[in-house]
């Protein structure tokens, strides 16, 4: 018990302090892409713009409006966060269990043996509708109504396809466990010289592009941020609410990124399974190679920058990255152990990175445009390629028989 309460409070530091440092890394990609600064101002290269932001919300003026059905107003911004921060403890991140105190504490919250993994994490997001359908009852007044409308019925629309386009990915590995989900994209017939050859990216590129298209759709983001969109008139179902309670949908709108980011490294690109063939060893010191000359280049930056905080903070930040580079090198196990997570969460930070590059590309849907793009066109397709997948595997098990 008290392992697993340790894991759950690590988890929710660690899940926060990302979506904090998620918003600092979207304003900056975003603001580089319109060629801007982006923070810059509080702390060093604006690493403490998510601090700043974060007691603005704490202290901002709360009001709550007249009339409201105070009990669900309240429970709205509640259950989205929660049910979003639920379903990242579903979330395996490496297959190896780390041996402490006597104990093997695996990477993730949930039993390593859930069999109903996909499963269980469908239905917790499932249920994320609810948040948006509540806040914008619960906040008597029209707007929030037809905003929470119009995104439930997104969100519900697209949960179809989201589910559909993953049947093919079951199929293949026959288990609703997210761990052998993982195994069945190991390389073909042990062959360690496979590396992502076997990923289901290449036989279900057709379920990927319909299962994160979907994803995108579900988490609200560019290009159907709807809630956002200029018909608001102002801001969606979330219009009544503010402070920290505005601050609750935030934070569940990017854990829910992080949730669909882990969702398709597991399904589609192998998980924590390195792209390159085993035999490439000199790839197992990619974690070194990388932070080594990143916490260098930190270093360098803090010595010549503007601010006598940035000239204390940064080398002092960069030295730890630079000998946890090369701590990875003097002890072998260690870097053997950390193979996995590194694989798995760089895997994560690319979907991260393409979400955000999204909001900074692609134009906004209007309503009409995204209600027809997931009926007319995510579902069939989706559909069509489970009668694919299935009509292979039947034609390989007869053909296996004969």
């Amino acid at each position: 018990m008290f392992i697993a309460i340790a894991k759950i409070a690590v988890l929710l530091f660690i899940v926060l302090t990302v979506n904090a440092y998620l918003t600092w890394f979207e304003r900056k990609v975003v603001a580089h892409i319109q060629s801007r600064w982006g923070p810059y101002r509080v702390g060093p290269h604006g690493l403490l713009q998510p601090l700043a932001d974060g007691v603005k919300f704490f202290f901002k003026e709360d009001p709550t409006p007249a009339g409201v059905d105070r009990f669900v107003y309240y429970l709205a911004p509640l259950l989205a966060l929660g049910l979003a921060l639920t379903s990242i403890a579903i979330i395996p991140f490496g297959p190896e269990p780390l041996r402490l105190f006597g104990h093997d504490i695996y990477l993730g919250i949930a039993p390593p043996n859930l069999n109903i993994g996909i499963l269980a994490l469908f239905a917790i997001t499932a249920l994320g509708v609810y948040g948006v359908a509540l806040a914008g009852w619960a906040s008597n007044s029209k707007y929030p109504l037809l905003g929470g409308l119009r995104s439930s019925a997104q969100m519900v629309s697209y949960e179809l396809t989201l589910t559909m386009s993953v049947v093919g990915v079951l199929l293949m590995a026959g288990s609703f466990n997210l761990r052998d989900i993982i195994n069945a994209q190991a390389p073909l017939a042990g062959d360690p010289d496979h590396g992502m050859i076997a990923w289901n990216i290449w036989p279900q590129f057709l379920g990927f592009f319909c299962f994160f298209t979907a994803a995108v759709a579900e988490t609200n983001r560019v290009p159907f941020d709807l809630p956002e969109a200029e018909q608001e008139l102002v801001a969606g179902f979330n219009t009544e609410y503010a402070s920290f309670k505005f601050a609750m949908f935030f934070i569940a709108e990017y854990t829910s990124m992080i949730t669909v980011s882990c969702l398709c490294t597991i399904m589609f690109f192998g998980g924590w399974l390195s792209p390159f063939p085993a035999s490439w060893t000199l790839t197992h010191y990619l974690p070194s190679v990388i932070l080594i000359p990143f916490g260098l280049w930190v270093i360098l930056d803090g010595f010549r920058y503007e601010t006598t905080l940035g000239r204390l903070v940064l080398p002092a930040v960069g030295t730890v990255i630079t000998a946890l580079g090369l701590a990875f090198i003097v002890f072998p196990q260690v870097n053997a152990f950390i193979q996995a997570p590194f694989w798995f969460i760089s895997k994560v930070l690319l979907f991260l990175f393409v979400y955000v590059w999204m909001r900074g590309t692609l134009p906004r849907f209007r309503y009409d445009q995204l209600m027809a793009f997931g009926w007319k066109l995510l579902l069939p397709v989706s559909i069509i390629n489970v009668a694919i997948t299935s009509f292979v595997i039947l034609a390989k098990m007869q053909w296996g028989a004969k």
